[in-house]
């Protein structure tokens, strides 16, 4: 069997963690790369080892040789780039979010859909070998029925984190790009993957999101925080919350972001904690389980953020080669975009928000 042949399309800052899923593979490879800025092209590929660097996204799609486009691209391209690609007859990883709203979510799977292609969001938070655990133990009734799914992030500062330029990040703040604010929509999409994936579909939604306005290039910006998001699973008396906060002052140990995110599952018979993700804040095991009356660390492999986007890439690779539905497929990818946009809705109107109701 030939390999499947990938295009990085997107050389940004994570492309680093999403060309290592690739590495000494021999049913999957790297062969091209894209990026409007040449130099930086023909950078990243220097490094990975690939011969072909693109700057115009179409010549891609002209490339018969290439078999899957991975769009690691600003949020408003998410949707063209995607039905382009399904019209080459290219299967589809797009990063997180899927897209600005729940109608370009829908024409993205139709055009997959129509040319018989894989379409599949990457998002790693669902892949990280702690939580994928947890959602074993779920399943196999460790805790009992779940009565709530609490998740909660914080930013910080720290000397061994990356240094992401202003020029990355300045498009998360125009909102007709980034489609939402920088810590709810684009960082929040994987915790709500994350509650989806553990507690399942959400049957309406409240929200506070407040706006803390920051020095920023001689400039002000504004950041979505601190937000309180609550909502009710559709899953009989099931809860969950997510709050984020923005503290620039707090110092955290990451070699990614300095984020802070820690989710507890609360159940009937016991919860379960996930301690650690991008930066581990709290000198606790990555993931405990509190039954019994008793606190016990519970043994994983994979704990580092990099991990987790090993094994996104593997699952696709292995979804491509044998068939079968990716984790987040496109409409897995588009209700938790309309989880998210119904906070964004909720926090704008002072209103609950049924996610299926987002348009």
């Amino acid at each position: 069997m030939n390999p499947i042949r990938v295009a990085i399309v997107g050389c940004g800052r994570i492309s680093d963690l999403h060309q290592i899923g690739y590495r000494g593979r021999q049913d999957a490879k790297i062969v091209a790369v894209c990026d409007t800025n040449k130099a930086h092209a023909k950078k990243k590929a220097r490094e990975w080892g690939v011969d072909k660097v693109y700057t115009d996204y179409q010549q891609v799609l002209e490339d018969k040789e290439v078999d899957v486009v991975e769009l690691l691209t600003p949020h408003h391209l998410h949707c063209p780039m995607t039905v382009q690609a399904a019209r080459a007859g290219k299967h589809i990883s797009v990063q997180k979010p899927m897209a600005l709203s729940a109608a370009e979510a829908d024409e993205m799977i139709a055009a997959a859909d129509k040319a018989g292609v894989t379409l599949r969001v990457y998002e790693t938070f669902v892949f990280y070998a702690p939580a994928m655990r947890a959602k074993e133990m779920i399943e196999a009734g460790e805790i009992g029925d779940i009565r709530a799914v609490r998740m909660h992030v914080n930013s910080g500062t720290g000397d061994t984190s990356w240094e992401v330029p202003l020029s990355a990040w300045l498009w998360r703040f125009n909102e007709k790009q980034c489609g939402g604010g920088p810590l709810v929509f684009d960082h929040g999409y994987h915790l709500f993957s994350l509650g989806y994936y553990l507690g399942g579909p959400v049957e309406k939604v409240y929200a506070w999101i407040d706006q803390t306005p920051v020095k920023e290039a001689g400039g002000i910006v504004k950041i979505d925080a601190p937000a309180m998001i609550m909502f009710q699973y559709k899953a009989s008396h099931c809860y969950g919350q997510l709050d984020i906060e923005h503290t620039p002052k707090m110092r955290i140990y990451s070699d990614y972001y300095a984020d802070d995110d820690r989710i507890e599952v609360i159940g009937e018979k016991g919860i379960i904690f996930i301690n650690r993700y991008t930066a581990k804040t709290v000198d606790l095991p990555e993931l405990m389980l509190f039954k019994d009356g008793k606190t016990t660390p519970v043994p994983v492999e994979g704990v580092e953020w990099h991990d987790s986007f090993t094994a996104t890439t593997h699952d696709f690779i292995e979804k491509l080669k044998i068939g079968g539905q990716p984790r987040l497929d496109g409409p897995t990818g588009k209700a938790v975009l309309q989880f998210t946009l119904a906070a964004l809705q909720s926090a704008a109107t002072g209103k609950e928000v049924r996610p299926d109701d987002v348009q």
